[in-house]
Order: C-alpha cells, then sequence, then structure tokens
C-alpha cells in the first residue's frame, strides 16, 4: 500500500493497542503524518485515564518519531470552507474533526479514521482501516 497518510485518533490509539492490521499498513506506506490536534486528543486522554503517567510518555515517545503536522493560515483557510460547506448541508462534525480534515485537504493526504463522519467533506479522501 502506497501513499502518504494522515492518521485520526483512533487509528493512533489501534496503534498504540498494538492492532496488527494497523502496524501493517503502516510498515507499507511511503508516509505516515499525525495532526498536532490528534496529539492533543491523546494527551487529553492520557490526562483522564487511571494510568496517566504511563500514557503521557507513551505520547511523549511516540511524537518524538512522528511527523506532525501544526496548523497555520492555510489550514484555517480549508476549515472555515470544511465548516461552511458542512452548516450549508446541516451535517456539523465535532470541531477537532474538522482541523483534521482541513490538514489532510491542505496536504492532499490520505486521512485514515474509523468515523465515517468524514465521507461528508468534499475534497478529503477518507479510507478505513
Amino acid at each position: 500500500m502506497n501513499g502518504n497518510f494522515l492518521l485520526d485518533t483512533n487509528i493512533v490509539i489501534a496503534l498504540f493497542d498494538k492492532d496488527d492490521a494497523i502496524i501493517n499498513k503502516i510498515k507499507v506506506s511511503d508516509k505516515i503524518f499525525i495532526p498536532s490536534i490528534v496529539i492533543g486528543e491523546l494527551y487529553y486522554g492520557a490526562f483522564n485515564s487511571s494510568k496517566k503517567i504511563e500514557n503521557i510518555e507513551k505520547i511523549n515517545q511516540f511524537k518524538l518519531d512522528a511527523n506532525v503536522l501544526n496548523c497555520d493560515s492555510i489550514t484555517a483557510f480549508y476549515y472555515g470552507k470544511v465548516k461552511k460547506e458542512l452548516k450549508v448541508i446541516g451535517n456539523p462534525i465535532p470541531e477537532n474533526d474538522i482541523w483534521i480534515a482541513s490538514l489532510a485537504i491542505q496536504y492532499n493526504l490520505q486521512l485514515v479514521s474509523r468515523d465515517k463522519h468524514f465521507y461528508k467533506i468534499e475534497n478529503l479522501i477518507t479510507i478505513q482501516w
């Protein structure tokens, strides 16, 4: 499987859980990127977990080796466009997911997620692993 992929939070969690299907697909991918928003969602989960210190350390280690993409003013442009399009069709999705989708569109990456609401977004290539 060749390609450049942006991973959603649920995919990174599956990776942390050592999901063989995810690990095998990542191994044969050209390039994997992680949105900074996903890092934030992971930290939020860690701070709410019973294994807070262990989970924070896992995230700290993960982000050292990850290609993390940050939002900028171009991302903000896509965010505004995507959010407006979702409002017009009456299908809002979580704010963080709009930012994640905007990064995927900005960098022309395939978004890997298990969330079906991403399919509502025009010009976003979404795949499920």
